[in-house]
């Protein structure tokens, strides 16, 4: 292998196409010269950060020359006791992307096993799988943006390592009944690993009714993701985990690399379970606020696909400029939202809820684009 020619680096690498961000506020705020700019893009928490967690983070700030404790125990004991469930089924990660990698690359070997997934997706599943070198298979969602299980079940067969379903879905908002979703993991054949990504999960008007978290000890089959990046808002901080069978969990934890979770992130994560009051007033306004934008932007002639996360995806008004254009126009006027060109979608856009404040500037601001301005 050469270190200067095309052979530089293994195949995978040389066509990867990496994850795209959202817009961040001071690029904005250079770019247009503004002095205020709101995000409404990532969908993170617009309360920020409890107050409990600000102090627990300046108050082990002096430690962070140390070494988190190997396997975070403090932390794995905490989520364990919130979700009712055995420690040996609980692994923390540096977000879930890592948890989501550590799944790709200890369960599928290039050339034998395959994933599937869903297309639009999360595009990390979509990433990692590539960056693998293991084959990845995608069932397009219906039209209305729910799950094709017969689709997806199609692209199945014995050589299917892990089947990644995002509930509720992003960029669409969409939450099937838990009822599907058990349907689901009992088609799969022997071997094939249901992951549900509930990363949004919390957000969901009746989470009973969604999740299947309560009965994961029903299946052998299933894991399931969470974070700490949303309604918990340590985003920055990249903190997730995944609850899964006592066996794969341990052999995550075997290949996990030492002192992911940092000792920052660890002692954030506890305060934030321990905030409840923080939690339950997100929970309350990012549900009354997806529904005072989904009404504003139904108002102003958008179509708006149901959501039980904290964020909309909608089409401008078909006398609006392009989503493109609507998009651009928005960030001159200090509001940054999520273009869905990535996902396949070049027609749609997604916000995220913001505060009550937020979310009555974007409505003026897509108010005022709905009746005309010129784009570009």
């Amino acid at each position: 292998m050469s270190l200067t020619g095309p052979d530089s680096v293994r195949p995978e690498v040389e066509a990867f196409t990496p994850y795209t961000p959202g817009l961040s506020i001071d690029e904005i705020q250079a770019r247009y010269g503004l002095s205020r700019v709101i995000k409404m893009a990532s969908n993170e928490n617009p309360l920020g950060v409890s107050p409990q967690v600000r102090t627990v983070v300046e108050r082990h700030a002096a430690k962070a020359f140390r070494y988190p404790q190997g396997g975070n125990p403090r932390l794995v004991a905490a989520l364990a006791r919130h979700h009712g469930l055995d420690v040996a089924r609980v692994v923390v990660g540096n977000g879930s992307d890592e948890l989501i990698d550590l799944l790709v690359r200890t369960r599928a070997v290039p050339g034998r096993h395959n994933v599937v997934a869903f297309t639009p997706c999360f595009s990390i599943y979509a990433l990692q799988s590539r960056f693998c070198g293991v084959e990845l298979r995608q069932a397009r969602l219906r039209e209305d943006f729910s799950f094709d299980y017969e689709a997806l079940l199609g692209l199945v067969d014995a050589a299917t390592a892990l089947v990644f379903v995002t509930t509720p879905d992003n960029p669409s908002g969409y939450c099937p009944p838990a009822a599907d979703l058990k349907q689901l993991a009992r088609a799969l054949p022997a071997g094939c690993l249901l992951v549900l990504d509930e990363a949004y999960m919390d957000f969901a008007e009746d989470e009973s009714a969604h999740s299947l978290l309560p009965e994961l000890h029903a299946f052998a089959n299933m894991a399931v993701l969470r974070t700490f990046s949303k309604s918990f808002g340590l985003a920055g901080l990249r903190l997730g985990y995944a609850l899964l069978p006592p066996l794969l969990a341990d052999y995550l934890w075997r290949v996990r690399l030492p002192f992911s979770v940092n000792i920052l992130a660890e002692e954030a994560g506890l305060a934030a379970l321990g905030d409840a009051s923080f939690r339950e007033e997100t929970l309350r306004v990012i549900r009354k606020g997806r529904e005072t934008l989904s009404r504003g932007l139904r108002a102003v002639g958008c179509h708006v696909w149901p959501s039980q996360a904290n964020f909309l995806m909608f089409r401008p008004p078909a006398d609006a400029p392009p989503a493109r254009d609507f998009f651009e126009n928005l960030l001159r006027m200090g509001i940054i939202i999520r273009p869905l060109a990535s996902y396949g979608l070049p027609d749609l856009l997604r916000v995220s809820v913001g505060t009550e404040e937020e979310n009555v500037l974007f409505l003026d601001a897509c108010n005022e684009l709905a009746r005309g301005p010129a784009a570009g």
